[in-house]
């Protein structure tokens, strides 16, 4: 089967707790809700895309535990294809832990677990090649940074999208060089590109389009997105919704954004995807549950 995308990145299971204030050095809190959820920044972007109808495959890493399967089984069942996932027969799934005030102010700690292990030996490189667009994500470790690297060097044929994170945007341009010369599109938010460029939106979208970026797309949060190919450029307004949840708005721009990309929608129209996406999912509490489908989408 040729995919329309796979995403590579970190598998997690998020843990939310919410609780009633975040607690400092020797204070104590309480917890006043739980939920857990399969996540991870390119995860939460595959099931997106899926839903809206796209053949979509993962490159990742869990271990053969409770954390793995619930990761595995929900990707099964958003249609996502889990073939290029590697198993582990050692070790831990990755964790999320988040702990949220009722200010909705947050404290997040990441168990990366196997997936700090990930190399490029592991990965199916026929599989990874057999999509138009391989859409990257951040990890903590170094291992699973090199593999992509080396994934991206060995991949010519293949359209590179890249949302750096925070994680990766605090490596800096000359770390990230490969990976930025190598990408067709750019995802970051305006915090990150700050963090990768030192200047606002427009000027770091110039200097990653003078890098070889193709298409640069800075999330803007409240403020919708900005959209740029260095010859057009579209501040585009976000979808006023009542916000519940803001976890994943990122990674669901990405899947709208994409999905405009490979039906071949033009700059502004794929801006208005991504915004339209995001939405979606900020009325519903976790990163998936508010996903729009296809027919959704076709009702805009």
């Amino acid at each position: 089967m040729k995919f329309d995308v796979i995403c590579f990145g970190a598998l997690n299971v998020d843990r939310l707790y919410r609780v009633n204030r975040i607690a400092g050095r020797d204070e104590e809190s309480f917890i006043i809700d739980f939920k857990e959820a399969p996540g991870g920044s390119a995860a939460n972007t595959a099931v997106g895309l899926a839903r809206l109808g796209l053949k979509t495959g993962f490159i990742g890493k869990v271990s053969d535990n409770r954390e793995g399967r619930l990761l595995l089984n929900d990707f099964k069942r958003q249609n996502v294809d889990v073939d290029g996932i590697i198993v582990s027969k050692e070790g831990r799934s990755g964790v999320a832990m988040g702990y949220v005030d009722t200010k909705g102010d947050r404290a997040l700690y990441i168990d990366p677990g196997v997936n700090d292990s990930l190399e490029l030996k592991e990965v199916d490189l026929k599989y990874a090649g057999n999509t138009p667009f391989l859409h990257l994500t951040s990890f903590i470790g170094e291992k699973p940074f090199k593999a992509q690297k080396e994934l991206v060097r060995e991949l010519r044929d293949v359209r590179i999208s890249f949302d750096p994170g925070e994680l990766y945007a605090r490596k800096g341009l000359t770390v990230l060089k490969l990976m930025i010369e190598r990408s067709f599109v750019m995802l970051p938010s305006k915090n990150e590109l700050k963090l990768l460029t030192g200047k606002k939106y427009d000027e770091g979208s110039k200097i990653l389009i003078k890098k070889g970026v193709s298409i640069v797309a800075v999330k803007l949060g409240e403020r919708g997105c900005y959209v740029t190919n260095g010859k057009e450029s579209y501040l585009v307004e976000p979808y006023k919704v009542k916000v519940v949840d803001t976890t994943g708005a990122g990674d669901a721009f990405c899947a709208g954004f994409l999905y405009g990309l490979i039906k071949n929608k033009d700059l502004y129209e794929c801006g208005r995807l991504g915004n339209f996406v995001a939405s979606r999912c900020i009325v519903k509490v976790g990163a998936r549950e508010g996903l729009p489908r296809l027919s959704d989408l076709r009702r805009t």
